[in-house]
């Protein structure tokens, strides 16, 4: 039997390697893309087929798909959708500018992956698509707006494909993480400086306080996190079950707010999420 293919973004570290180190463990041909090309090197010393691909640039997607392709002899059995970044501060400090770059990568290079991916797994009859969401997609949080906002786009637009799809053998799935050992909240800080200017914001004080600690300190949800592998569980029952779950939860937290969410008026909510930030 010739070995299952699927492409994973954002395997530079954290969720994307794991996944892609287990995956081939498991005997599945990993196709494991990052966003820079030094990691993509490094990946290829490795073994892994490494395309550079940056969700932000369409030439970047068409190039990568197609050496996928390439390395997989036209086909494709699963597409996992893990690369992002955050742009942390309060929503009234978000240039709208930033606000394009986080969606550009979060949410619209999304997009245009799936598009590819489609009509191949269409013809084949079958197919694994699945998207690497959050508990912030369903449960905000508050300073993570931008974060916030791609998250919940994520999740309508998948909940959306599933419908789309039902009958043509492509699966469709959300993953819902929560708090995961991940390099994320560093990789956020250069796009933090780039956009957000906070001394100059009316919150600058809050900044001073808390806002800048959490950011460049990152002790916020630590008791609750998870290491990388927990997520691969996951993704693995979602790439191998006969009928895998439309979305998984994770860490404790996203079991606690899916709950919450079910459960409590939309007041209520917004002071346990007032006080989860």
């Amino acid at each position: 039997m010739a070995s299952r293919s699927v492409l994973i973004t954002g395997c530079s570290s954290g969720i994307g390697y794991d996944a892609a180190l287990r995956l081939r463990d498991k005997g599945w041909t990993v196709i494991a893309s990052c966003k820079q090309e030094k990691d993509c090197v490094r990946l290829r010393e490795m073994g892994f087929v490494s395309p550079q691909l940056d969700y932000t640039d369409d030439a970047s997607i068409t190039r990568a798909w197609d050496e996928t392709l390439a390395a997989t002899g036209g086909t494709l059995d699963a597409l996992f959708h893990n690369g992002a970044h955050a742009l942390p501060g309060p929503v009234e400090d978000l240039p709208t500018d930033g606000l394009r770059a986080v969606f550009e990568a979060n949410f619209f290079g999304w997009h245009s992956l799936t598009l590819k991916a489609i009509p191949v797994m269409r013809q084949a009859g079958a197919g694994r698509i699945v998207f690497n969401s959050s508990v912030l997609g369903f449960a905000p949080m508050k300073w993570r707006g931008a974060y916030n906002a791609t998250k919940f786009a994520v999740e309508g637009f998948t909940d959306t494909l599933r419908l789309e799809m039902q009958g043509t053998g492509i699966e469709i799935v959300l993953i819902e993480p929560g708090p995961i050992r991940t390099r994320i909240r560093e990789n956020s800080i250069p796009h933090f400086e780039r956009w957000v200017d906070w001394e100059a914001s009316a919150r600058a004080d809050q900044y001073r306080e808390s806002l800048l600690d959490q950011l460049y300190e990152g002790q916020a949800g630590a008791a609750f996190q998870l290491e990388p592998e927990a997520v691969t569980g996951k993704l693995i029952h979602a790439l191998t079950a006969k009928r895998p779950r439309p979305r998984y939860y994770v860490t404790t937290p996203t079991h606690v707010m899916g709950a919450l969410k079910r459960l409590l008026p939309t007041r209520w909510m917004d002071w346990v999420l007032s006080r989860a930030g």
